[in-house]
């Protein structure tokens, strides 16, 4: 989906602990030394290793966002610049509302989803992933005001189910054979949403996983 008018490059989501940066190559040194921290970490997701992967994989990301698709993150450490890793919001989707209805003309996406997300080693038992989400979610229901958030994992990563189910996503069920894994077979993923009306109350248990540290 294409959004006429307006410029996912120039989106910055500021926290207290991390921010999230328009993923750039000046962000690869960064990512390579964070996937570099323990690659056996990331048996069921997709992270670049070494400097020709990680350029293509931002090269990737690149053209996605100049596509109008996707809104790819670096994932920077605020109190240091430290790049953490990346997430992004993708499958910016419009819908055909009719002329007179009040989301007509809006260019701005209905849904959308949030992944290829992925930490460091050291940034995993941090707090650094509940604010990461908390920014993306803020900017997706009360910036763009979409109706649905999307989130999917391969179905055998049970810490990534578990994360996302903490963070509030409702589980709807297992697409099967959906996609090409990380270990090149064909995947099954749990796929979990956060509605509009859910927001709220996601919100106030992300703020508060906040507080507590986690």
């Amino acid at each position: 989906m294409r959004m006429p008018g307006s410029s996912l490059d120039d989106i910055v989501l500021e926290g207290r602990d991390v921010r999230l940066e328009p993923l750039a190559e000046r962000h690869a040194a960064g990512l390579i030394a964070a996937a570099a921290e323990d690659p056996g970490l990331y048996q069921w997701t997709v992270v670049p290793q070494g400097h020709a992967a990680t350029l293509a994989y931002i090269q990737a990301a690149i053209a996605a966002r100049a596509a109008g698709a996707a809104l790819p993150f670096a994932t920077v450490r605020r109190v240091d610049g430290a790049i953490l890793g990346s997430t992004r919001l993708y499958d910016l989707e419009s819908w055909a509302w009719p002329a007179g209805h009040t989301r007509h003309g809006r260019n701005l996406p209905d849904v959308c989803e949030i992944g290829h997300t992925w930490l460091s080693a050291t940034a995993i038992r941090t707090a650094a992933n509940t604010e990461a989400k908390l920014l993306m979610l803020t900017h997706a229901f009360e910036t763009w005001q979409v109706l649905r958030v999307c989130l999917k994992t391969d179905a055998r990563n049970a810490r990534s189910r578990a994360a996302i189910a903490r963070i509030g996503g409702r589980f709807e069920g297992i697409l099967r054979a959906h996609m090409l894994a990380a270990d090149f077979t064909a995947r099954d993923s749990a796929r979990f949403s956060i509605v509009a009306s859910e927001w709220s109350a996601v919100k106030q248990q992300l703020l508060a996983r906040l507080r507590g540290g986690q």
